[in-house]
């Protein structure tokens, strides 16, 4: 199981530089979806909003998700979900066994890449309030506060804006 276990076989958890992230794919979707169910981020209060919650294959092929794997194993270390219309975050995943190695910030500079090809000069993040301070440390500035909507949502979330800079041609 992704979400939990350690790494390789050693026991170690990956090197940052065996990290690759790639498009996810339909056979991916139970994999996310087991990262997300199991995630120790929402457990306590927070634990209901993703007990039912699926990753499908159809989400997967209707947006751009992403993972950020093992180059070695193939192990899912944490995913992205990109919406384009309007421009949100939708999801994003670190592994429970994968914190602090630094795929977080990995997966918001590809999201950046992501956002800036796609003509995009700011991301939305409706964001698990324990996960704000990470989304500012990575530039996103708070924009407001989402209410929230029983059942779904218990709690108000801190709303954030994740500038993209446009890129520079050579020679500017």
């Amino acid at each position: 199981m992704e979400a939990s276990s350690a790494g390789r076989r050693s026991g170690r958890p990956p090197h940052r530089a065996h990290v690759v992230i790639r498009r996810a794919v339909a056979r991916d979707a139970a994999r996310l979806t087991r990262l997300v169910r199991t995630s120790r981020a929402y457990e306590g209060p927070y634990a209901p909003m993703v007990a039912g919650y699926r990753v499908g294959p159809d989400y997967i092929e209707a947006h751009r998700v992403f993972i950020a794997a093992d180059d070695a194993t193939g192990q899912v270390l944490g995913f992205y979900a990109l919406l384009l219309d309007p421009p949100e975050l939708d999801l994003m995943f670190v592994a429970d066994a994968a914190q602090g190695l630094g795929i977080g910030r990995l997966l918001a500079a590809h999201l950046r890449e992501e956002a800036r090809s796609a003509g995009l000069t700011g991301v939305r993040i409706v964001s698990h309030p324990p996960a704000e301070g990470f989304y500012r440390s990575i530039g996103a500035e708070p924009v407001g506060t989402v209410r929230a909507n029983p059942p779904a949502v218990m709690w108000d979330r801190p709303e954030l804006l994740l500038p993209v800079p446009v890129s520079r041609r050579r020679g500017e």
